[in-house]
């Protein structure tokens, strides 16, 4: 096994361990959950009696954490007292973190709060007046919400936005592409459950494929809403994988990926545990490997995600220096465990073209595959076609287009050449003579006509693809 098939680690962002559903083996419950793999664990009070057992639980468990607020079935109930005792808890409730030495919060959301407009167990004027009193507080403390909104979206949304907090989560989220669309807008991350197992849930389905990677979030719900094959029994949270391995089926990756994901998600919305701060030299991504080699580049593309983001698919591609071929060596460890090894990053590979040379001539060697990533720059950058010197080196290389003319090509990339659409025509070109597989791809960015960089491909003899504006790797 290579260094980078670990076991995945998840975090269930939203269940009830107090729940009296578990008081006959709690215990086992939470070791199945450990061995399952889940990192950590966000317990979430929905009443006063749930959080109070949120806390205690929390308290318990080095790797639980809990949620605190007033569920919309009960904002009936809500009062100047419990309120108080909500804001208390969450500003002063602290216990000893033994690893750091250090105090740690365990108290890391407000929720679940929200509206419920199916049973209406609570007035609805009531449950709004409730729910913006609890975002407001959330927001004066500095945390993120855990909102429940079930039938509810024009007014969930509004409230929100009347609230001003950019900071939550939709759980078990049930609504359509549009409300998490607007859900993202305004910094919501969309948290995925059980029923997105379930065959018919259609509309979940659509939205799990489709959530950009830095909004998506994981969870059970336990003991509600076990997955398939579990459904229709108690939910617990060792049962996260199925819910994973669905979402990794509709948006096409391995579960490894989404456990890196959403884990990283977790975190810096929840503050828990600890995110690596250096960049990653290489990083796997389904059945491939990727080499960060440089973060350097020679277009500015305005849809570019290192514009954004430090992280794709959960790693961190922010470099503090170049590596060196030895580093990358070590990292790649035996080439034949990948399907394919793939210079790319968040940078041009072809700046550094002797370290591509010698480290794919290494890695040929030892029976892998070689693909670049590249704006077709390269023959600009070292003022020579240098093509054929990746002849028999290089197994695949896919050449971003992004534009079907010079002047749309100027727009959205803003290259550091002039005519440099010119020079990645020619490149394209000059690829098929020596590269076996030569494949062009482009982003469905404003303005950029697709169809006409299907016909500049197909006339160079080139394979073609769509990346979709904001979804990499």
């Amino acid at each position: 096994m290579n260094r980078f098939n670990l076991n995945q680690k998840f975090i269930d962002t939203h269940c009830h361990l107090e729940m009296d559903a578990f008081n006959p083996d709690r215990e086992n419950v939470i070791q199945r959950a450990k061995d399952a793999g889940i990192e950590a664990i966000i317990t979430i009070g929905s009443d006063m009696k749930g959080n109070e057992g949120a806390i205690e639980i929390s308290k318990e468990y080095d790797f639980i954490y809990c949620s605190i607020g007033l569920h919309p079935h009960d904002a009936k109930d809500f009062n100047e007292e419990i309120y108080n005792r909500i804001k208390d808890w969450a500003t002063k409730y602290k216990i000893q973190d033994l690893s750091s030495e250090k105090q740690k919060n365990k108290v890391v959301a407000i929720g679940e709060i929200g509206l419920d407009y199916h049973y209406d167990n609570s007035p609805r004027d009531i449950q709004k007046k409730v729910f913006l009193r609890q975002l407001l507080l959330a927001k004066e403390l500095n945390l993120p919400v855990v909102i429940h909104s079930r039938e509810a979206k024009a007014d969930t949304l509004s409230i929100i936005k009347e609230s001003g907090i950019t900071n939550g989560v939709f759980h078990c989220f049930s609504g359509d592409m549009d409300m998490a669309e607007k859900a993202i807008a305004m910094g919501f991350h969309i948290s995925i459950a059980g029923p997105v197992t379930f065959k018919n849930a259609k509309k979940i389905h659509e939205v799990a494929k489709i959530i950009p990677d830095d909004y998506l979030l994981i969870e059970t719900d336990s003991p509600y809403l076990a997955p398939e094959p579990y459904r229709g029994k108690r939910n617990e949270p060792a049962f996260i994988v199925q819910t994973a391995k669905k979402i990794a089926e509709l948006r096409d990756v391995n579960i490894e990926d989404i456990a890196r994901i959403t884990t990283l998600n977790a975190k810096r919305l929840f503050n828990i545990g600890k995110i690596s701060p250096g960049g990653e030299i290489a990083y796997k991504i389904r059945d491939s490997l990727y080499l960060n080699i440089t973060n350097r580049c020679t277009n500015r593309c305005s849809f570019c995600i290192r514009f954004i983001s430090d992280y794709v698919k959960g790693h961190n591609l922010r470099l503090s220096y170049e590596p060196s071929e030895e580093e990358l060596k070590a990292a790649i460890g035996n080439p034949c465990d990948y399907k394919e090894i793939v210079f790319c990053g968040y940078g041009e590979p072809t700046l550094r073209l002797d370290l591509i040379k010698s480290l794919s001539l290494w890695i040929k060697q030892h029976g892998g595959k070689v693909r670049i990533n590249t704006n077709g720059h390269g023959n600009m950058i070292h003022k020579r076609n240098i093509l054929p010197e990746l002849k028999g080196l290089v197994d695949r290389l896919s050449i971003s287009l992004d534009a079907h003319d010079e002047e749309t090509y100027n727009r959205i990339c803003k290259p550091a050449y002039k005519n440099a659409y010119k020079e990645v025509l020619n490149f394209i070109k000059e690829a098929k003579k020596v590269i076996p597989d030569v494949s062009v791809t482009v982003v469905s960015a404003k303005g950029v006509d697709i169809e006409k960089c299907r016909e500049i491909a197909e006339n160079f003899g080139a394979g073609f693809r769509v990346r979709k504006l904001d979804v990499v790797g």
